[in-house]
């Protein structure tokens, strides 16, 4: 496996990549005149018809890199393409930013994601010949097993946020689907992290692939200013809305749990802070209305627990707060990179308890660098004993089950249990 690791300076126009003259129009009338790193890297390759495997921190324009070379191949043929997601925010993501580039060359799109209609979705296949269908693994699976789509004609499969989809124990799907593809394919995966599990599946699945990196497995957005603050459980609450006041932007609230997003929702609202929340108990159309509302401004605050970390495109997001720290190390990545996008600035800032010494050494390990503390004057200082107390006890941090002796170590969950929560 051949590996590229890309610089951001002097990336060429878009031009100079060989993507068709109808992108350039939209590009330029939208002010895009440069590619990203991985844009620049992984679109002449991909036009080829060569296998990728793009690594890239979220934010940096994984959907164009994949999304041009696929609509141009399939505008020279009459083939398919398949587009897997882990999330449905993710889908409608994808489809969003590649809709006015798929109208330009006549292609149509399809999306199915579970909490949609079946029945639209059969009526969409059946009337609307998509060329690009893009689904996640268990709605496209359902479609599988009752014979109503067929992927003979897919000759183009992307695999986006591929290591959120294994981590989500998505793996027994992704290789159902697998089965019904055509062998004889180009696979463009994208990945923000490079665990042993993507390359057994590069392995098994790609013919050769070449591997882009444009920033090392795990780097967080450069431009993005990340501040730790610890705070007892009971004072989180007071410290964020602090923390809002002084900020005055839009601000996207992390919480580990569902409960925790639905608890912090309510405090914002009846705080007179215009909030909405996302989680695996808000439906489809819930989930999507508190998106597009934060989107145009009606809510300032969107609170959202893991599953909206890789799902959420909104530009100016101002502030990503860490209510709670994930469980999960590679997921902080993902979480503040909701702020910084396009190689703007943002700004993270993460709340710690006094016994979540282990977590946070394992962020910075991961992250390869140490988080700014500091003391917000709101909240009262933690004394000495409990803050050697934390360093003690390293490995003892609040919402972990089990030790972790690498930042890179990965939980695997029930692939049932978490597809139903998802």
């Amino acid at each position: 496996m051949h590996t590229n690791t890309v610089s951001s300076e002097q990336s060429p126009g878009f031009q100079a990549l060989g993507i068709h003259s109808a992108f350039l129009k939209i590009l330029d009338s939208r002010g895009i005149t440069r590619p990203t790193p991985i844009q620049h890297q992984a679109i002449p390759l991909a036009l080829e018809g060569k296998d990728l495997i793009g690594i890239a921190q979220t934010g940096t324009g994984k959907t164009f890199a994949f999304g041009f070379p696929m609509l141009q191949r399939l505008a020279a043929g009459k083939k398919r393409a398949l587009v897997i997601l882990p999330t449905r925010e993710l889908a409608y993501q994808v489809e969003e930013a590649l809709q006015p580039f798929a109208s330009a060359l006549q292609i149509r799109m399809a999306v199915f994601v579970g909490g949609a209609s079946m029945h639209l979705q059969r009526q969409m296949i059946k009337r609307g010949n998509p060329r690009i269908l893009i689904a996640t693994p268990g709605r496209l699976n359902d479609h599988l097993e009752r014979r109503t789509v067929t992927l003979k004609e897919v000759e183009i499969l992307v695999l986006d946020e591929a290591d959120r989809m294994l981590d989500m124990g998505f793996k027994p799907q992704i290789d159902r689907i697998l089965s019904y593809v055509p062998r004889t394919r180009q696979t463009l995966l994208f990945s923000a992290t490079m665990p042993q599990d993507i390359v057994k599946l590069a392995t098994d699945q790609m013919h050769l692939p070449l591997r882009i990196e444009v920033a090392p497995a795990g780097t967080a957005a450069a431009k993005i200013e990340q501040e730790l603050l610890i705070v007892r459980q009971q004072d989180k609450q007071a410290l964020l809305q602090s923390l809002l006041r002084e900020c005055a932007g839009q601000v996207l609230v992390f919480s580990r749990t569902k409960h925790g997003a639905k608890k912090i929702t309510r405090a914002l609202n009846e705080g007179n802070v215009r909030a909405a929340e996302i989680h695996a108990n808000r439906s489809l159309v819930q989930r999507r209305s508190a998106l597009e509302g934060f989107k145009k401004g009606v809510h300032r605050v969107l609170v959202a627990t893991d599953i909206a970390s890789r799902g959420i495109d909104v530009t100016d997001i101002a502030l990503v707060i860490n209510y709670d720290l994930p469980d999960d190390p590679s997921d902080y990545v993902h979480r503040i990179g909701r702020t910084g996008r396009a190689e703007r600035a943002g700004k993270a800032i993460s709340f710690a308890t006094p016994t979540q010494a282990g977590s946070i050494r394992d962020i910075e390990r991961l992250i390869r660098a140490p988080l700014h503390r500091r003391q917000h004057a709101s909240i009262p200082p933690i004394p000495m004993e409990q803050k050697a107390s934390a360093t003690a006890h390293p490995r003892r941090s609040a919402g972990r089950s089990h030790p972790r002796s690498s930042g890179h170590t990965r939980f695997r969950q029930d692939p049932r249990r978490s597809q139903r929560r998802r």
